[in-house]
C-alpha cells in the first residue's frame, strides 16, 4: 500500500514539480518528506561509525609504530608487513566482492545517476566500510569522504528500492544520500548539499536540492550526537586581506591551478603504471604500495594516513618553508600512489592537505618578501584548501563552502573567491579535465570485471 503513495499517478498533492522547468521529473513528496531524512539519518550513523573507526585506527597505528621503534629492524619489517597486508586485504575485498567499491566511488555514483552503470548491491557497504578502514587506517593517504559518499548513496538507493520508488525518486534519494555522506565525513552539511548539485547532478533540480538539504541536515544531526559538535579545523581569527594584498592571491591562484593540473596527471599516471603490472594480481600490487607506505610510516608516522593533522598544522601556520615544501612534495606523491592501489578511499582529504601546505608555503614566501603588507600565512593555507580543490575537481562552490564550514572562518571570502576563480581558469585553459571526469571516463572504458575507480 505504501508503494501507491510512492508512485502517484496523475496530479495530486503528493506530487512535486521542480522549479527549473516542466521538463524535469515529477515524483512523490513522500520520498522527500520521509525517505530523504531517513536515508540521511542512516548515512549519518554509518558515516559517523566509519569516521570514529578511522580515528581509533589512527591512534592504534601510532601506538604500534611507537612500540616498533623499540626493536628497530624487526619493528621496521613488522610495520612494512602490517601495512602491506592491510592494503592487500582491502584490495582483495574489493576484487572478490564489490569491484565498484574501488577507489573513491564518486565516479561510480555519477555513472549511476546518469543511468550509465548499475548501482551496487548491499554488500558494497561492508566492503567499502571495512576496506576503507583497512586502507586508510593502515596509513594509505586516502580520504574518508569517498567511502562515506558511496555508502550513503548506496544505502539511500536501497531504501528507495525497498519502498518501491520509481527511478526518479531513487535517483533523487541516491544523490541526497551521497551528499549526506560527504556532509558526515567533514561535518559540513551545506557543502554536502551543494556537492550534489554542483558535481553529481550538475544542474539545479528543486526536488534533489530539497532532498539533499534534508538528508545532509539529518545526517549531521545524527553524526553530531555520536561524534560531538566541533569544527574539524578550528582556526584562530585571520585578519581580512587589504586591497594591496589581493593581487598576490591572483598569483597564488595561478600557482594552485598549475599544481592542480600536475596532480591530476600524476594520479592518472600512477594508475596507469600500477595497472600495467598485469603479471601481478591486484592485491599483490596493493601490497607493494602498502609496503612502501609502511616504510614511510615507520620513518615519519605523521606523514601517512588521511592527513587531518597535517592540514591542522598548516592552518596553524606551523613549520618553516623548507619543512613545508618537503611535506608538500611527499604528500603530493603519496596521494597519487595510494590511490593507485585500488583500495577504497577518497581524494578530498589528501587534496585539503596539499592545498593547505601549498598555501602555507606561499604565505611564508609572501611574508618574507612583503612584510609591510602584514599578510598572515595562515590565510593562504585556508584559501589554498578551497582553491586547490576547485582546480582539481572544478567544483568551486563545494570547495569554498567546505573550507568555511570546516574552519568556521569567513573573513577571507574575497581572496578565496579570487584564488578559486583563477585556480579553475588555469586547468581549463590548459585543457586538463576535472579529476572525476577523467576517472568516470576510465570506469566507462574499463573491461567487464575491471576495477571501477
Amino acid at each position: 500500500m505504501i508503494a501507491n503513495h510512492l508512485n502517484p499517478v496523475g496530479a495530486n498533492m503528493n506530487e512535486v514539480e521542480t522549479g527549473a522547468g516542466a521538463d524535469e521529473p515529477k515524483g512523490s513528496l513522500f520520498a522527500i518528506a520521509l525517505l530523504a531524512p531517513l536515508a540521511g539519518a542512516l548515512a549519518g550513523v554509518l558515516g559517523a561509525l566509519f569516521r570514529a573507526g578511522l580515528d581509533k585506527a589512527d591512534t592504534l597505528r601510532g601506538s604500534v609504530i611507537a612500540a616498533a621503534h623499540g626493536v628497530p629492524l624487526l619493528g621496521f619489517l613488522g610495520i612494512v608487513l602490517m601495512v602491506a597486508m592491510a592494503a592487500a586485504l582491502a584490495a582483495f575485498l574489493v576484487q572478490r566482492f564489490a569491484r565498484e567499491a574501488s577507489g573513491s566511488g564518486i565516479p561510480h555514483v555519477e555513472l549511476v545517476l546518469r543511468g550509465q552503470a548499475e548501482q551496487g548491491t548491499l554488500r558494497l557497504i561492508p566492503v567499502k566500510f571495512f576496506g576503507g578502514w583497512l586502507a586508510i587506517g593502515s596509513g594509505l593517504a586516502l580520504g574518508r569522504e569517498g567511502p562515506s559518499v558511496q555508502m550513503g548513496a548506496t544505502l539511500a538507493h536501497l531504501i528507495g528500492k525497498w519502498f518501491r520508488c520509481d527511478w526518479d525518486d531513487c535517483r533523487m534519494l541516491l544523490a541526497a544520500g551521497a551528499g549526506a555522506g560527504l556532509a558526515t565525513a567533514f561535518n559540513a552539511p551545506l557543502a554536502g548539499a551543494i556537492f550534489v548539485l554542483e558535481e553529481l547532478v550538475r544542474r539545479f533540480e528543486t526536488r534533489i536540492a530539497i532532498a539533499a538539504l534534508a538528508a545532509s541536515g539529518t545526517a549531521i544531526g545524527v553524526a553530531r550526537v555520536i561524534l560531538g559538535d566541533q569544527l574539524d579545523f578550528p582556526i584562530a581569527p585571520v585578519a581580512a586581506v587589504p586591497l594591496a594584498g589581493l593581487p598576490l592571491y591572483v598569483v597564488f591562484g595561478i600557482l594552485t591551478g598549475l599544481v592542480a593540473v600536475a596532480y591530476n596527471r600524476i594520479i592518472l599516471g600512477a594508475m596507469d603504471a600500477v595497472g600495467a603490472m598485469k603479471a601481478l594480481p591486484v592485491p599483490a600490487r596493493a601490497a607493494l604500495i602498502g609496503a612502501a607506505v609502511g616504510a614511510l610510516a615507520f620513518l615519519a608516522p605523521s606523514l601517512v594516513g588521511g592527513g587531518d593533522a597535517l592540514t591542522a598544522q598548516a592552518l596553524a601556520g606551523s613549520g618553516t618553508l623548507g619543512i613545508v615544501l618537503l611535506l608538500l612534495a611527499v604528500r603530493f606523491l603519496l596521494g597519487a600512489i595510494s590511490y593507485a592501489a585500488g583500495t577504497p578511499g577518497g581524494l578530498f582529504a589528501p587534496m585539503l592537505v596539499i592545498g593547505a601546505e601549498l598555501g602555507l608555503a606561499m604565505g611564508l614566501v609572501v611574508a618574507g618578501l612583503f612584510p609591510t603588507l602584514g599578510l598572515d600565512p595562515r590565510g593562504f593555507a585556508l584559501v589554498g584548501m578551497a582553491a586547490f580543490f576547485a582546480g582539481v575537481v572544478r567544483s568551486p562552490l563545494t570547495g569554498l563552502i567546505l573550507a568555511v564550514e570546516m574552519t568556521g572562518s569567513t573573513t577571507l571570502l574575497v581572496p578565496m573567491l579570487i584564488a578559486t576563480f583563477v585556480a579553475m581558469l588555469v586547468p581549463a585553459m590548459a585543457g586538463s579535465p576535472p579529476i572525476y571526469d577523467s576517472l568516470r571516463e576510465r570506469a566507462q572504458k574499463a573491461p567487464p570485471g575491471a576495477l571501477k575507480r
